[in-house]
């Protein structure tokens, strides 16, 4: 009775390690090899369930017309933080000591980074007043992700208008 019961404990244990999300290192671990082997750059990306801007980033770069531009240049990794409730659960282990180490432990969410892959930062979320732009959305953000796109990746202007095109929240 008591060795069944022992099975059933380490059972358990084995599915919540199965359900467990990879630690955030080896996330962007993971990231940077595919990088090193496709010849690209890292687009990480920290982001969370609630929050409405992060989704939209991840709709607006996952759209028909803006995944291949994305995936052209890019090995795109996300990483799950500042989860609350229930949902704490969705967190990447050492995610938010990640996006500390990184200086967005104040840029709210999304926050992200352009690295190379060796793991050398290009380029960050944060505009030229410090101010993260997260989801570009307005003119003014997108102008500032297109730079930093342009600087970071291979693509072309009539690509890069197409982002613009696509970010730029219309009223």
């Amino acid at each position: 009775m008591k060795f069944s019961k022992i099975v059933i404990v380490l059972a358990l244990f084995a599915m919540q390690l199965g359900f467990a999300q990879a630690k955030a290192d080896v996330v962007l671990d993971k990231a940077l090899a595919q990088a090193k082997t496709e010849n690209k750059n890292v687009l990480l990306i920290f982001h969370a369930s609630w929050c409405g801007w992060c989704k939209l980033m991840e709709k607006n770069m996952n759209l028909p017309t803006t995944k291949p531009l994305f995936d052209k240049s890019y090995v795109t990794a996300y990483v799950d933080v500042q989860e609350r409730g229930e949902k704490k659960k969705l967190e990447n282990p050492g995610g938010q000591e990640l996006m500390n180490k990184y200086k967005g432990e104040t840029a709210g969410l999304p926050f992200w980074l352009m690295l190379d892959s060796k793991g050398n930062v290009l380029a960050d979320s944060f505009d030229d007043k410090g101010e993260n732009i997260g989801s570009p959305a307005s003119p003014e953000e997108v102008a500032a992700f297109l730079v930093k796109l342009e600087k970071t990746s291979r693509l072309n202007k009539t690509e890069l208008q197409t982002i613009q095109q696509v970010f730029v929240k219309k009223d």
